[in-house]
Formats: C-alpha cells, sequence, structure tokens
C-alpha cells in the first residue's frame, strides 16, 4: 500500500478538521512505513530510492503540522488580542457604518451630510417591514444629525431594540435618492462570532471594523 492510498484512504474519512487531517495522515503513514520495514522480504529489501522518498514524503506531512500548529496559535493570540481593545470600548460613545439604528434607554441617533439645504425623509421601520416612525425635515449644508425619540407614528413608544432605518433626500421636483448615513450610541458589550470581533450598541450588534469614531 502506497502513501497514496493512505492518503485516499483518510481523505475518504471526510475529516472536517483540517490539522486532524494532517495529523491522522501522519501517523497512519509511520505505522505503514514500520510496517513495511517490520514484513520485508529479507532477499529482496526494500528499494531505497522508494524508502527515501516517502521518508521525504512522511517529513514534509509532518512539516504542514507543524506549520498548522503554529498558524492556529498565532490566530488564537490574535483574537484574543482582539477581544482585549474590543473590550475597552464598552462605555464609550461610538459612531458607526449601520443600517440599523439603535434604540437604547429610548432614544436613537444618525448623522448624514448633504451639500445643500434639502427636504429630507427619515424612515424607521421593524423586523416584519412595517413602518414605524417616519420624520421629514429640511437639511442644513453639511452636517446633520437626527434624533428618534422611540415614538411610533402613533406617539406609543417602542421597545428598546435594533430597527433598520432609510435616509432620503432631494430638492423638490426630483426623485429622492439615499443618503449615506452612521448611527451612534453607548457601546455595551463585545463578541466573537465566526471567527470575528464584534461591538454591541445596546441590542445591535456590529462589526469591529464598522465603528468609525469613538468618544468618552
Amino acid at each position: 500500500m502506497t502513501v497514496a492510498a493512505v492518503t485516499a484512504t483518510t481523505a475518504a474519512a471526510k475529516s472536517t478538521d483540517p490539522l486532524a487531517s494532517l495529523t491522522s495522515n501522519m501517523t497512519d503513514f509511520l505505522k505503514l512505513l514500520m510496517t513495511q520495514l517490520k514484513n520485508q522480504d529479507p532477499t529482496t529489501p526494500m528499494d531505497t530510492t522508494q524508502f527515501t522518498a516517502q521518508l521525504v514524503q512522511f517529513a514534509s506531512v509532518e512539516q504542514q503540522v507543524n506549520i498548522s500548529s503554529g498558524v492556529q496559535s498565532l490566530i488564537q493570540l490574535a483574537q484574543s488580542t482582539n477581544v482585549l481593545q474590543a473590550s475597552g470600548l464598552i462605555g464609550k460613545t461610538v459612531t458607526a457604518q449601520a443600517s440599523q439604528i439603535a434604540l437604547q434607554s429610548g432614544t436613537g441617533s444618525l448623522q448624514f451630510d448633504t451639500p445643500a439645504a434639502e427636504p429630507v425623509t427619515v424612515t424607521v421601520t421593524g423586523s416584519n417591514g412595517a413602518r414605524v416612525a417616519q420624520a421629514s425635515l429640511t437639511s442644513t449644508a453639511g452636517h446633520n444629525t437626527w434624533t428618534w425619540d422611540g415614538r411610533n407614528s402613533s406617539g406609543s413608544t417602542m421597545p428598546d431594540g435594533a430597527y433598520a432605518v432609510s435616509v432620503e433626500g432631494g430638492t423638490i421636483g426630483t426623485v429622492a435618492k439615499p443618503i449615506s448615513f452612521t448611527i451612534t450610541g453607548k457601546a455595551t458589550g463585545t463578541t466573537t462570532e465566526n471567527n470575528a470581533q464584534k461591538v454591541q450598541i445596546g441590542p445591535l450588534s456590529l462589526p469591529v471594523a464598522a465603528i468609525l469614531a469613538v468618544t468618552n
């Protein structure tokens, strides 16, 4: 049985862990090699060229295992560092790119820029896609801030949560166009999801990369 056959057999096991697969290959190969040496015909010893090639293959597999172990250690170290860095945001006000507004303690805030004063419509929707609140205002040239008081179109107070939001603007007589915006809220925690570090702004969870500014 050759090294290629061992590799094929191991692959058939459909291991989900690459490192475990490499380790299994190395272990199987070593057992096979020892069996070959133990049972070879003394009158016809193993060809030295073939023996050397198999040793080289064994060394290659072992090297891959060592590299994989080292890479995993580096990944774990990086993740730990990211957690510590992200935890420093907790309790601070952060500005981030998002498609949702975080209603915290009955208040949510977003910011946007317009090149000139123009009519702007801010629409907040719930998880079911239904409109919760809508505000019409006239922006000023440059930076603008809009704060939601957490009330819906009927005047009822909505529970804290993450609500989808859109901002559209345009001069009278033109088709409304989307306006990019950022949201502001207080960082309340950090989580790790699928090896990615995220920051929680109340009920809203965002990647660390989405954070644009931090203030006390």
